[in-house]
This record gives C-alpha cells, structure tokens and sequence, in this order.
C-alpha cells in the first residue's frame, strides 16, 4: 500500500488534520511542513507540539478520593482505619478527602505514552529533547500499564476538550502500533495496524466532505430497516461510515483501508463479498424511506489502493441503485487525494469543483 514512505507519512498527518480540527492551529504549522522518515518521529512532533500547547493552559486537574492518616482532621474521618491506627497507638486520625490532582488518567495516557516514544532510537533528538523539558511537568503524574487502559472508559467535558486529539494520537501509538519484546520491554511497529488505519480513514474521508462542502448534508448515520410490520427484534443496527446527502440525492459510502481490495480464489479476483453485501442493503433500506417521492439513493466501497496489479473500479446498476466500487491513492501529493474525492462529488452530484 505504500510507494512512497514521506508522501504516505504526510498524508497521515493531513488525515488527522481533518479529524481533529486542533492540527490546524497556527502552532502546528512548522509540524506541517516538516518531512518525517518515520511515523514515530510525526506522532512525537504532534505530542510536542501538542503538550506543549497544553501545558500554556494548564495541566488538567480533577478530584481524586485520598485516604491519609493526619495529625488533625481533613474531609471526613475513615472509622475503621482510625479504629486501626487507635489499636496500634498512632494517635492520627485516617481521614477522606478529596484533592484537586494533574495524577488523572488523561495525563497518565500522556506521560506513558511520551515514555515509550522517549525509549525509541528512531525519534529524533529535537523531539525528544522537547518532550523531555514538558515531562518535568508530569512529576506528579504516573505511568500505567498500556494493555490495562479502558478506553471506551474515557469522557470528555468542557474542562478537558483540549485533551481530545492528544489522547486519540496516544491511542493510535498505544493500541495501533505497540509491541512487547520476548524480554517484556516495549517497541513500535514501523506503520498503525489495519484495524485503526481504517477507522482513521473513515473519519478523514467524512471530516474532509463535512468541511469543504458545508452545502452538502454529511453525516456517519443510522440507516432505519424498511419492516413491513415494524418488528425489528434483535436486527443489527445499519450504522453508515459516510452519507452524503443533497435534497433528495444520497450517496452512502462504506471505506475499507484492507491490505488487500479483492478476495481471490483459484486465480480469480472477485469483490469482497460481505462489503457488497453490505452497502447493497444500506442502499436499499435507504431507498425504501422516500417511497413515491422522486429520489435517487446510490452506495460505493472507497477502498484505500494497494500496491496490487488489479484494483477495482467498477460500477453496477442493481435493482434501479447504482453502486460502485473505487479506490483512494493515498500515495499521491494531498491535492491530488482531494481531487479524486472532489470528483466522486462531480458523478454522483454534478457539483462542479474548482
């Protein structure tokens, strides 16, 4: 999938431009234009940058429970451990308080993360020695274990908006590129697994849409079954990647980052079946919620191109829907990317793009 590794790697750092909006602060425009060898060298720049930013307004704090035996007493007071300290003739009290702390989980995301990157050969000094003078913030702050991390645990507020995009870049090294040695200690794979590029992928290409075509309607949405009873017991929820949407004209779009875009089999190239499958029921379900209105409901798999001799570029009139079945080159210049997105708009909405 990869041609041209610093090509490959900039766009990376173009795609998490669109999914969080915070690269496109002005403090992040020596990252963007800097070349990068190596994803880990881009993912340390943008902590960097990024904590540094953060540290300007400020570590988030919240409220952590403490128990602590003291001299006088603070919050409430802990019975049994007080009972205990009695038994043993300390004559403190254990007492429970609430404390404002940095030593939260968000920051410890942060630091461990940052430790890793610290650990590594291939992270340039200049990174690292910047991420070295923003730890001797975090000395209150510890380290955890990467595998024992919840993140489906995490919420943000108002008060910790700003962690977002650090936290998901964290997670993409922590979860997407993480690897434990036969002697326990940790590495990073050179590239991030398939599973989290694709997710990546899916909110570039919907972020990308949703901002420079304000006109259109774009949204990841639900897709409702078409029942003709209204019982859907126990039915998968139809949740689409990208939907676009003007009027009464709907293109969903599924996007599939695979290492492979065909499934063979006896030499012979066919399309993923279940991906077909798929956006064909998305489509029609879709179609089905306009009734007699006149309307024109289309479905497409964007795969992102591999390195493969045959990729697929077709399109298919099924039941009166059209679907249809690209690829995305990611290896070229990010104007050209925004061009082959630019187009898809002008065949399925003849939006004329500039």
């Amino acid at each position: 999938m990869i041609k041209d590794k610093s090509i490959f790697i900039k766009n990376i750092y173009y795609m998490l431009s669109y999914a969080f909006t915070t690269l496109n602060q002005s403090n992040f425009e020596d990252v963007a234009t800097e070349e990068f060898e190596n994803m880990h060298n881009l993912f340390a720049a943008i902590l960097a940058k990024g904590i540094g930013q953060q540290l300007k307004q400020g570590l988030y704090r919240e409220y952590l429970n403490k128990t602590e035996n003291m001299a006088v007493m603070r919050g409430k007071i802990d019975i049994s451990g007080t009972i205990k300290n009695k038994i043993a003739r300390q004559r403190v009290l254990s007492c429970e308080y609430d404390d404002l702390s940095e030593n939260n989980l968000l920051n410890q995301i942060l630091k461990t993360t940052v430790m890793i990157l610290l650990r590594l050969s291939k992270v340039d000094s200049e990174h690292k020695d910047a991420l070295k003078k923003e730890m001797l913030f975090f000395s209150n702050v510890d380290t955890l274990e990467p595998s024992s991390i919840k993140w489906a645990t995490i919420r943000f507020q108002r008060n910790n908006q700003t962690y977002r995009m650090l936290i998901s870049i964290c997670q993409l090294i922590l979860q997407g590129m993480l690897q434990t040695t036969e002697q326990g200690e940790y590495k990073l794979a050179s590239f991030v697994d398939e599973q989290r590029m694709c997710r990546l992928y899916e909110k570039f290409i919907l972020e990308y849409y949703s901002k420079e075509f304000p006109a259109l309607n774009v949204s990841a949405s639900q897709i409702p079954w078409a029942l003709d009873d209204g019982i859907g017991t126990m039915l998968p929820i139809m949740q689409s990647d990208i939907t676009l949407a003007r009027g009464n004209e709907v293109l969903i779009m599924d996007a599939k980052y695979y290492t492979h875009t065909t499934q063979v089999q006896f030499d012979v190239h066919t399309l993923h079946s279940s991906n077909l499958y798929q956006i064909f029921t998305y489509v029609k379900n879709k179609d089905s919620e306009f009734g007699e209105k006149p309307h024109k409901v289309s479905g497409m798999l964007l795969y992102a191109k591999t390195d493969e001799t045959i990729q697929p570029d077709n399109a298919y009139q099924m039941s009166g829907n059209k679907i249809s079945v690209k690829t995305l080159d990611l290896n070229l210049e990010f104007v050209e990317i925004a061009a082959q997105l630019n187009r898809i708009l002008e065949e399925h909405f003849g939006i004329n793009v500039v």
